[in-house]
């Protein structure tokens, strides 16, 4: 009976001693698999910040790539909005002309717009009109395509603040308005314009003052389809034709709300005035038009 007690007993030993050497073994291979999955977790996590870093790199390298081609094209093209060095500083409503010059600006105001602009251009390029777009500064921010195509169509793009307020600005705030839109319409496509419309043609509230004190010309005009109200359109075209004329400049809206009409109405416009004998350009075309008249007019009268 002792002999078979001390049998079981150290067999009972040696089970046990195998069992713990077991399950340390167990233990040993989980640790080590689970250091191993670690491992490689890290490796992998390692890997994907790279990748992603890489990426990123790359993005930034090709944001950088297109911003410098929209730029020389641009540039290219010609698309530069300086004015005559006599109109920096100027307010002009009109172009001062010889009688018969019947030429007229197209302006658009508070773009790029979703649907509008692009409906407004493709309705200028299908009858090869270029016209005068004074773009609002968080808008090129949030429609940067919109504002490059405005350009790569060959029209001028202006400068009509960054947040459209009317309300009085102090000198700091009427700079930020002005000068962040010129700077972001010149990141976005290359041109850095000089001409400026304040929002309402409010002379009175910074903006305007501002503007120019640092030679932009500000852009009024002499005819107003008063499409921010919404008329009809027949109304809306009555209303830019009660004060068109030869050297004018006609404002409209292709932003800053539903602008239905006056996609609508611009066939017609278009065909009227053509009908009435007249060709289209733009506003750095029309003070061109100016400036070189006056010269003429200069020449003739110091001629004895």
């Amino acid at each position: 009976m002792e002999n078979n007690k001390s049998f079981f007993g150290t067999q009972g030993i040696l089970i046990a001693l195998l069992g713990l050497t077991g399950t340390f073994s167990i233990a040993l291979m989980i640790l080590f698999k689970t250091n191993t999955s670690d491992a490689q977790s890290q490796s992998n996590s390692v890997k994907d910040i790279t990748a992603n870093v890489v990426t990123q790199q790359r993005l930034e390298k090709f944001k950088t790539e297109m911003l410098t081609s929209w730029q020389q094209e641009a540039q290219a093209k010609g698309f530069a909005t300086d004015v005559p060095s006599n109109f920096q500083g100027a307010v002009i409503k009109e172009a001062k002309l010889p009688a018969g010059k019947k030429v007229i600006a197209l302006t658009f105001d508070d773009g790029p717009w979703p649907n509008s602009t692009a409906q407004v251009l493709d309705i200028l390029k299908k009858n090869n009109i270029k016209g005068t777009f004074f773009v609002v500064g968080q808008n090129v921010k949030n429609y940067p395509d919109l504002t490059k195509r405005v350009v790569t169509d060959g029209h001028t793009i202006a400068n009509h603040t960054w947040h459209h307020w009317y309300h009085h600005m102090n000198a700091q705030a009427a700079a930020y308005e002005v000068a962040n839109t010129t700077d972001i319409i010149y990141k976005t496509t290359g041109v850095k314009t000089s001409l400026f419309r304040p929002p309402g043609g409010i002379m009175s509230n910074g903006v305007a003052a501002y503007a120019k004190s640092n030679k932009y010309a500000v852009i009024m005009w002499s005819a107003d389809s008063i499409d921010y109200s919404r008329p009809g359109v027949p109304k809306l075209i009555n209303n830019i034709f009660r004060g068109a004329r030869p050297g004018g400049i006609v404002l409209m809206h292709d932003g800053g709300g539903d602008r239905a009409h006056t996609v609508k109405a611009l066939p017609e416009i278009i065909s009227r005035f053509r009908n009435q004998g007249y060709e289209f350009v733009t506003v750095p075309e029309l003070l061109e038009m100016q400036n070189q008249y006056s010269q003429v007019v200069a020449q003739k009268s110091k001629k004895p």
